[in-house]
């Protein structure tokens, strides 16, 4: 008896041929979906109850501020009967649980209440704001890496020299003075000795891009030059590290690679891991620096909206700002896992 080896891609009786290799992995996958879809999944699932706990620590915090927010809106010589009035315009006279779940079910549904003071409804507030304090903040997160990721290979390249020791000294000056300080340090520079900048004001961008970047200049920089100096000491640390002892390192040396590329092809995209988990927790350093900054510039963005809300008791208005920006920082790292995976498709979350 003779036996028959039979090939695995042989035709079948019926003339067809079985699926190749590809098409049984793609089929195998069919169900699963992308492991990168998977990924957003499961850190949206985790993100939603943080971003529900957020929203009851930010209304419980607001509840325990001083001072009662309808005498503030009556007036101090106003009655007892017109403050009781103001209070249940408020809706102040509702139990605490009810004025949250009226909160966070309105927020599902887009409706972000009244401001107190102005009867003019939070979205509009914040539609008119928003635009602002995002403007400073991504160009301020831009220029913060710009400085921060060319200065820090220079310094790399050769730890101990001049132009590092320099840089690291420029660094901790620059972290020891609050953006604040900084911010007063800009205008006294740049808007009254020189007069190169407007001192307050925003423009907008549909007046002109020059006026516009005239106006944030100083803004921007107030935000960027600490982050700058944050991310500088950050990444020639690391890339340091990685060229004195990374086994991949004497690897390209050996095989002839010069120090400068080996330095930005090899040590810095392994460097960046480091770099982009230091970004996603600063956003919201970044996002919270913006009420003082803008305060000082008398820039009409969020932040400013936030601390004259607080300054006014304006209860709706501060919640929702508040939400907002501790919202923007969940998602900033829920951003940042997902370039893991983009960036290093070996990473794999709960796949294993």
């Amino acid at each position: 008896m003779t036996d028959t080896a039979v090939h695995p891609h042989a035709a079948r009786p019926d003339g067809t041929k079985p699926p190749g290799r590809q098409a049984r992995g793609a089929a195998r996958g069919t169900g699963s979906g992308s492991p990168l879809l998977r990924l957003f999944g499961r850190r949206l699932l985790m993100t939603i109850p943080l971003l529900v706990a957020i929203s009851v620590l930010v209304f419980v915090l607001l509840e325990m501020m001083p001072g009662d927010p309808a005498r503030n809106q009556a007036g101090m010589d106003a009655s007892e009967e017109q403050v009781e009035a103001v209070r249940q315009r408020m809706g102040l006279d509702r139990p605490a649980p009810e004025r949250y779940f009226g909160w966070l079910f309105g927020l599902f549904r887009g409706d972000l209440g009244q401001s107190s003071v102005s009867g003019q409804s939070v979205a509009d507030m914040i539609a008119d704001r928003a635009p602002v304090t995002l403007e400073l903040v991504v160009l301020a997160f831009v220029v913060s890496l710009g400085i921060a990721i060319p200065v820090a290979l220079m310094a790399a390249r050769k730890p101990g020299g001049l132009f590092d020791r320099a840089t690291m000294v420029v660094a901790m000056t620059m972290l020891a003075i609050p953006n604040f300080v900084l911010a007063m340090l800009l205008v006294l520079v740049f808007a009254i000795t020189l007069q190169m900048l407007p001192a307050i004001g925003f423009v907008p961008l549909e007046d002109g891009l020059v006026p516009n970047l005239r106006s944030v200049a100083m803004p921007v920089l107030a935000l960027a030059v600490p982050l700058a100096a944050f991310y500088t000491r950050f990444l020639r640390g690391d890339l340091v590290e990685q060229m004195n002892s990374a086994d991949y390192v004497d690897t390209a040396r050996s095989k002839g690679v010069r120090p400068g590329l080996v330095l930005w092809l090899h040590a810095f995209r392994n460097s960046s891991f480091g770099l982009l988990t230091i970004v996603g927790l600063n956003i919201g350093t970044l996002v919270g620096g913006t009420v003082i900054i803008e305060q000082i510039f008398a820039m009409p963005g969020m932040g400013m909206m936030m601390l004259e809300g607080a300054m006014s008791q304006d209860v709706a208005v501060v919640q929702m700002c508040v939400f907002i920006f501790a919202a923007v920082a969940v998602l900033a790292n829920l951003v940042v896992d997902l370039m893991y995976a983009v960036l290093d498709p070996r990473i794999r979350y709960g796949s294993h």
